[in-house]
């Protein structure tokens, strides 16, 4: 795979973040580039596979994903992320410190469920000191793990955290179910 520079790097760090079509405007603004210079960078990027345009705008392939340091997702990785972890090896739910719920997920779509149904309390526990990020990212799936960080860094609460985390982890399980 072709090394591609830092400023490239940074257009696809901002595309994977959006996680929607972005129209060259708002790419050049939110990256801080004349409109110019962000499309020059953009039909590089295109080039090279590692960016897509559609009707919306552009967004960052499987490939720019791989140039910025995520593992290539293929039927084999999802098929590690997705997969039954041993007892040892589950996430176990706790509401704080000593303070377990008795549940535990085996696998990143059980994780799934059991978010849209549990309280609030051992979501927020578990996100403040990033323990669903650490045990994804056990599971190989650094991707997700990245984006749960994200959600933490932006200090949601209540409801608002839990709708995110769950859209979030269902998205992803979503995507590797298609590999």
């Amino acid at each position: 795979m072709k090394s591609i520079g830092e400023q490239k790097k940074r257009i696809l760090g901002f595309l994977w973040e959006a996680e929607s079509p972005i129209s060259l405007k708002e790419a050049s603004q939110r990256i801080g580039l004349k409109a110019r210079s962000a499309n020059m960078h953009l039909q590089g990027l295109r080039k090279l596979g590692h960016v897509s345009r559609s009707a919306e705008g552009y967004m960052i392939t499987d490939s720019g994903r791989e140039a910025i340091g995520f593992p290539k997702v293929d039927e084999s990785f999802a098929k590690k992320v997705l997969g039954k972890t041993p007892a040892e090896r589950s996430f176990h739910f706790y509401r704080g410190i000593d303070r377990p719920t008795s549940i535990l997920s085996d696998s990143l779509v059980d994780l799934c469920e059991k978010i849209k149904t549990l309280d609030i309390e051992p979501i927020e526990f578990h996100m403040s000191r990033g323990d669903l990020e650490n045990w994804i990212s056990s599971l190989g799936d650094i991707e997700l793990a990245r984006r749960l960080r994200m959600l933490r860094e932006r200090h949601l609460t209540g409801q608002a955290l839990k709708e995110r985390i769950y859209k979030t982890v269902r998205s992803r399980c979503d995507e590797l179910l298609k590999k």
